[in-house]
């Protein structure tokens, strides 16, 4: 959640639209959830559309990430691609993104964008050079002018979605499909992309086989965040947009036989790579807020609240979004601007929401703050919404329930009553996990290793999907693994 400002209109209509994009599957994406993409950011006439392009995706993204140690490492990778690849004339800028997901694209103009998650996720650069390959697969092949041009399709129809149909099962409908479309289209490039990239990686001297161990890696990365939701393109991964199967990986192996046996050829430089890991920022950057479990702390803006039993959060670049599980209810939360002359009773009832329930509205204040709530009635959902006002902003608490009951009603107020004003200690202990790569001893097993990860959840699962390690694979002493540390 940034600190950019949220117009404070909003129908029920687009509350709908928001609710069911949030609950209501989406085929093209493998954790079930639908993407929402954050407005392009505002853009002066001088930009080029390659600039502003740039820009939205910098802004969606979390920014750059600067580690120029990194940097030049991908620099080097993708150097010796390009003049093993079939177009060495093509230049290519790429930009480390500071997101958590595990993602990598390139747009027609030969910009390639890879985020620090798909670098933590990496064990050596052969399985870098995969992923660069594979993008760079796409500009040659010219894969990613065409996606543009179906991505552009897709906004123009969630346009149209979102400002002109009524009916919010429609748009839902609508939306789902064309994503849906788009994923098919671009499935049979993926393998043609697969093929490409993995030819190039080894002419390049890299291992051909980091091409199916990264999308193995990829797959149980999934496996592991599948009960999350992704609705924001932070929370994005590479599978979201690059369709994965068990054929793939057969097909990226049978890639990889043309050119040698596994483990006969190729660099993977592993332990020059997993060095250059030591302190980078894993998960969420805490400038940005962050989630750990059920609770969301934002030291920049010095808040933090715990959301209901049973819901996961997802920190996006607009807002705070939560789904429980079982899909039958949701949380967002956001910052408007309210003159401070405006009660917060008036702003419930402005027209920012329709169909506010005049009679329901109440005020109380949560930790010395003033709240002020009131109830909506939509045709499939209802909705318990809450004002605060916390210094000169106001956060909103939008609840959707498909059956608001007096339990639901109670653990929704909880969540506001949590909402509290973080101490100066808690929001300078407020720092970012990183990866600290530790020798293994003579003595120390995955589950000793594990036990030490700083992570909420599933920390042995997370160990060895962090270090490519399959079920009932041991470490081995002296070998070199990544740990996440606060």
């Amino acid at each position: 959640m940034s600190t950019v400002r949220h117009p404070a209109s909003m129908t029920v209509r687009a509350l709908w639209l928001f609710a069911l994009l949030l609950v209501a599957g989406c085929a093209s994406i493998p954790e079930q959830r639908q993407v929402s993409l954050p407005p392009a950011p505002q853009t002066t006439e001088t930009q080029t559309p390659a600039q502003r392009e740039h820009q939205r995706i910098l802004a969606a993204y979390g920014g750059q990430y600067d580690d120029p140690k990194l940097e030049a490492v991908i620099s080097k990778v993708v150097d010796r691609l390009v003049a093993a690849s079939e177009r060495p004339d093509l230049k290519y800028k790429v930009t480390l993104l500071n997101s958590p997901a595990v993602n990598a694209f390139a747009l027609p103009g030969g910009s390639l964008y890879v985020t620090r998650g798909l670098i933590a996720l990496a064990n050596d650069e052969s399985e870098l050079a995969s992923v660069l390959a594979h993008e760079m697969a796409h500009v040659i092949a010219r894969h990613a002018s065409i996606r543009e041009a179906q991505a552009r399709q897709a906004a123009i129809l969630s346009a149209v979605v979102t400002d002109v149909l009524s009916d919010p099962n429609l748009g839902a409908l609508a939306l789902a499909k064309s994503k849906l479309a788009l994923a098919n289209f671009s499935r049979a490039q993926e393998f043609e992309a697969d093929g490409i990239g993995v030819g190039i990686a080894a002419r390049a001297g890299f291992d051909p086989f980091g091409a199916p161990r990264f999308l193995t890696a990829m797959g149980h990365n999934a496996d592991l965040k599948s009960g999350s939701s992704a609705a924001d393109p932070r929370a994005t991964d590479f599978l979201s947009t690059h369709p994965s199967t068990p054929d793939r990986v057969k097909n990226a192996l049978a890639n990889a036989r043309q050119f040698n046996a596994p483990g006969t050829a190729g660099e993977r430089d592993r332990k020059e790579y997993i060095g250059l890991l030591d302190g980078l920022v894993y998960g969420e950057d805490p400038s940005e807020g962050f989630v750990r479990g059920r609770r969301f702390l934002h030291p920049k803006l010095g808040f933090t609240f715990q959301a209901p039993e049973g819901f996961t959060l997802d920190n996006t670049a607009q807002a705070v979004l939560g789904l429980k599980d079982g899909g039958n209810q949701a949380l967002r939360l956001d910052v408007v601007q309210v003159p401070a002359e405006q009660t917060l009773d008036n702003y419930l009832v402005s027209g920012w929401m329709e169909n506010v329930d005049p009679h329901s509205i109440e005020d109380f204040t949560v930790n010395g703050f003033p709240v002020a709530s009131a109830t909506a009635k939509g045709e499939q959902w209802s909705f318990r919404v809450f004002a605060v006002r916390f210094g000169s902003e106001v956060y909103r608490f939008i609840f959707a329930a498909k059956t608001l009951t007096p339990e639901a009603d109670k653990s929704f107020r909880a969540a506001v009553s949590s909402f509290r004003r973080m101490s100066l200690a808690e929001a300078e202990a407020a720092r970012p996990l990183k990866l600290k790569i530790v020798t293994v001893g003579p003595f120390d097993t995955v589950e000793k290793l594990a036990s030490r990860m700083a992570v909420v959840s599933k920390p042995l699962e997370r160990f060895r999907v962090l270090n490519g390690l399959e079920p009932g694979q041991a470490v081995k002493p002296g070998e070199k693994v990544k740990m996440v540390v606060e």
